[in-house]
């Protein structure tokens, strides 16, 4: 429950109260009129197809406690007379924003902000499983300027911690979420060649992920990589810094990996602990370091840290393994892709104790002009690695220089069921735009 009496409420999303309704705070925040529930507050967003707040009316005749809508709506809205709150502001995304930001104040938690070319889903899933306390983190993609303050205005008012993912889409965006967010600790997990055509270059993602520092307090700390690469112009900005992996204040040592699982020794400033992982990926080592150096930043110890290793479980479509029919094995890793994350995924799968290889790879996108040039570089590492077949999906995949190239999805099921795949380790990988999920669905018989 979003326990705010309605004037705070009006102040914090800046709007004009056309209308009262009960007492007491909203149970939480929606923008979907069909998925509303009674007593939640709806949000009327206007959308480049639709105008929700068209469905204010609906909202609160299926007993909404209020709306925020614009002017224009709410007239509509006294003239229909209906019941509940109705909140009018010329702006309604923003408003959302506000009143979360109020609500993470009223919640008095520190948050942990998190983003990064790649990892930042698999550091706020392991984040969320060894920090201790009640600990509220984004759900699927929830980690927009629209998802982000619904992920906050969610958050129990019990919880004792805020873990959020933080997308970029462009410049300002970080910015605008860490101004909603106000995080005391910032991770950005590496930079790489993601959303390149959005901010110009690879230089252009450093900076735009670099808002998230400026967005931390005075008192605040930055988790980075120890060898941050062009992300270190940025770095003297930091309030503090805690670096992790190799060389950083936070890394591991004593690795061993066996029956999909990983043990490593993590020594931190705060001490060292072994901690034992449901998973086998080094790339995965990395992000937990990631996770660890955050909890440290927070004053939390290795140990209780290393106890709840147990909880972790990494979101749907990336890495999630699978057994296969026939003794093979499936890498389902097609939640999104790019040059950084193929590189690790490749590797991994280079060192996966198999009879045969194989990398089926959709296209990288978003990676403007030199989108050619990071896929032929992708597949120069998949045969540097000793991949034994790479099947590209799709046209842009021929950049890749694959072993197979097929049309789509359902080609490539296809051209893998003729196959025999005993002791065989399959990869598949690539953007959602390829559509990639279709495969791992038909090999794994949940396709519709």
């Amino acid at each position: 429950m979003i326990d705010l009496p309605p004037d705070l409420i009006a102040d914090s999303l800046g709007a004009q109260v056309v209308q009262q309704g009960a007492s007491g705070g909203p149970t939480r925040a929606s923008i979907d009129s069909r998925a509303l529930e009674p007593g939640n507050l709806f949000f009327g967003l206007p959308g480049e197809r639709v105008d929700g707040g068209e469905f204010a009316g609906q909202a609160l005749d299926a007993g909404a406690w209020g709306v925020v809508v614009t002017p224009e709506r709410a007239a509509e809205l006294v003239v229909a007379e209906g019941s509940g709150w109705i909140f009018s502001t010329p702006d309604p995304l923003r408003a959302l924003q506000g009143l979360a930001t109020a609500w993470r104040r009223v919640l008095g938690v520190p948050v942990l902000g998190i983003t990064g070319s790649v990892g930042k889903t698999s550091v706020k899933d392991i984040a969320r499983a060894i920090l201790p306390g009640r600990v509220h983190a984004n759900e699927q993609n929830l980690n927009t300027e629209i998802g982000l303050p619904l992920t906050i205005l969610s958050a129990p008012r019990d919880s004792d911690l805020l873990v959020l993912e933080m997308a970029m889409r462009g410049f300002g965006q970080i910015a605008l979420l860490a101004e909603i967010a106000e995080p005391n600790v910032g991770v950005i997990t590496c930079i790489g060649p993601v959303h390149v055509e959005l901010v110009g270059s690879v230089e252009g993602v450093a900076k735009a992920k670099a808002e998230l520092i400026d967005g931390l307090p005075e008192d605040g700390t930055l988790v980075a990589q120890a060898d941050p690469g062009l992300l270190t112009p940025h770095l003297d900005r930091a309030p503090a810094l805690i670096t992790f992996g190799d060389g950083g204040d936070v890394f591991a040592d004593g690795v061993e990996v066996s029956d999909g699982s990983l043990e490593a020794t993590v020594h931190t400033p705060a001490g060292q602990e072994r901690f034992s992982f449901p998973f086998s990926e080094r790339h995965n080592l990395e992000n937990a370091l990631a996770a660890i150096a955050a909890g440290i930043a927070l004053g939390f110890s290795p140990a209780e840290m290393s106890a709840g290793t147990g909880r972790i479980r990494l979101s749907s479509l990336r890495g999630e393994r699978v057994e296969l029919p026939g003794g093979a094995v499936l890498i389902n890793d097609c939640y999104n892709a790019n040059p950084v994350s193929m590189r690790a995924a490749l590797g991994n799968l280079a060192s996966e104790p198999a009879e045969t290889r194989i990398a089926v790879l959709g296209l990288m996108g978003e990676l403007g002009e030199e989108a050619e040039d990071y896929h032929s570089e992708v597949g120069g590492i998949a045969r540097e690695v000793g991949i034994d077949l790479v099947i590209g999906v799709g046209p842009e995949a021929a950049g890749y220089g694959p072993d197979v190239l097929v049309d789509d999805p359902s080609g490539a099921a296809a051209e893998l069921s003729g196959r025999d795949r005993p002791g065989a380790v399959v990869l598949v990988k690539g953007s959602r735009s390829a559509g990639l999920e279709a495969v791992a669905e038909a090999l794994t018989g949940k396709a519709d």
